[in-house]
């Protein structure tokens, strides 16, 4: 492992496959809920189980996933043979997630239940070895933050396409089970592109062996979970991804519902949301140069926790004012991606010095449990809100008057929930600054 500087062609390419996974992770918790209840006509409370079932699926595969690519040994090294694993199995799944026949909602629910659980398993499969590859790639403090940058630059990518694209090219294919279909597949084949970028152009990354010997999964899991500093700082970032995924999954509704703008509206606030947070990766770096990585992460947390707040004044009419204030929140947004990220890798290192052992992938794996997991019981979270607030749902086409009490619901899953969840985080992050002060800076 150098601590010498990784030329960009390496980084650029690593960086592609986020286009990928930004993809994936921004359509399911963006429209998957929102397709359910207003497309295929299943109740809100039955369509959050489509989705909190097979994310408890998640909890089980991550962490068995990293600690196989630690053990695997091959001529691709350990990670790569995952990461084109995912790039074949993730598109026919993600196609089939919004291809469910419509008609009988008990068949549309178990069909996205069966589609979700395949395509959240190929996923599992790429994300979890490639995200633990920065610990291997470089030694260099500062450096994995670049990495971790690039990749980050490349995220919004795919979460533009996901979250702007998506909804465009569902309405440009008239809308219904057609336009989800049209959508799915012009986003599986980019999806798959760039997974395949992302394995073919990490060749030459920097590598480690598979260690010799290697205790039990459950035993990895101990070792990791007893590791204080990681501990916090994952139940932490958990805790900030119910929010995520709570705001995700209401977006389509605060869009329909609150600002009364459809589609188009759902397009304009995810450019708004991932063109500043593009542009403040640079910032958030200056920062964690400056600061520290946990400073920054405090500092971003605070600054989403406040724009998520300010969406509760939104009424139709004011789209070009939320905007403004989803701007704001996309460079709150980014730096919740880049810190984290970039300090798993400094924690990694933490315990391979007390243990001599190289864990990235079951602690990458267990992150990704509080990842998906906590944008999982936000996009459930909403779910609920709806159910308890009498959110009617609806079949294509179909035109319903939805209850006052539920319009109150969709603002606060919109914009209190998130915030709440960001504050919530904050004495974990305080506490984790206090702890490790001498690393950080």
């Amino acid at each position: 492992m150098s601590s010498s500087p990784l030329k960009r062609p390496l980084l650029l390419a690593y960086a592609a496959g986020s286009i990928g996974s930004g993809l994936f992770s921004t359509v399911p918790g963006l429209l998957l809920l929102f397709y359910l209840t207003d497309t295929l006509g299943v109740a809100a409370s039955l369509a959050g189980l489509a989705i909190l079932i097979p994310r408890i699926w998640d909890i089980v595969t991550d962490p068995l996933v990293g600690a196989w690519s630690d053990r695997t040994r091959s001529r691709w090294g350990r990670r790569r043979p995952f990461l084109l694993a995912g790039a074949l199995l993730l598109p026919p799944g993600f196609i089939a997630l919004f291809s469910a026949p419509v008609g009988d909602p008990s068949l549309s629910f178990a069909w996205v239940l069966v589609a979700f659980v395949w395509a959240t398993g190929a996923f599992t499969l790429f994300q979890i070895p490639y995200a633990s590859m920065p610990a291997e790639m470089t030694a260099d403090y500062h450096e994995r933050t670049r990495v971790v940058a690039h990749r980050m630059a490349f995220l919004p990518i795919g979460i533009l396409a996901g979250g702007a694209l998506a909804p465009m090219l569902i309405k440009a294919s008239g809308g219904g089970p057609a336009g989800y279909r049209v959508m799915a597949v012009t986003l599986a084949i980019i999806a798959a592109v760039a997974m395949s970028v992302a394995f073919f152009g990490t060749r030459s990354a920097p590598q480690l062996p598979a260690p010799s010997e290697s205790a039990g999964l459950r035993e990895q899991i101990r070792v990791a979970l007893s590791h204080r500093p990681y501990r916090r700082l994952l139940l932490g970032f958990a805790v900030q991804n119910i929010g995520i995924g709570a705001v995700l999954a209401a977006v389509p509704y605060y869009c329909h519902y609150t600002l009364r703008g459809g589609e188009a509206a759902v397009t304009v606030l995810f450019v708004s949301l991932v063109g500043p947070a593009i542009v403040a990766m640079p910032l958030w770096m200056a920062v964690s140069r400056r600061f520290g990585k946990r400073v920054g992460y405090i500092l971003a947390t605070v600054l989403f926790a406040g724009c998520a707040l300010s969406l509760l004044s939104a009424a139709p009419g004011r789209l070009a004012l939320v905007a403004a204030q989803v701007g704001v929140l996309g460079v709150g947004f980014a730096g919740l991606q880049v810190f984290p990220f970039a300090m798993l890798p400094d924690l990694v290192d933490d315990d391979a010095a007390v243990t001599n052992q190289r864990r990235e992938g079951i602690f990458t794996g267990l992150w990704f449990v509080g990842e998906k997991g906590g944008l999982t019981l936000g996009a459930w979270l909403v779910s609920q809100v709806l159910a308890t607030t009498g959110f009617v749902e609806r079949r294509a086409g179909e035109l319903v008057t939805q209850p006052e009490a539920a319009l109150v619901g969709v603002l606060v899953a919109t914009a209190v929930v998130p915030a709440a969840c960001a504050l919530l985080s904050l004495p974990l992050l305080f506490h984790h600054v206090e702890s490790a002060r001498n690393r950080a800076t």
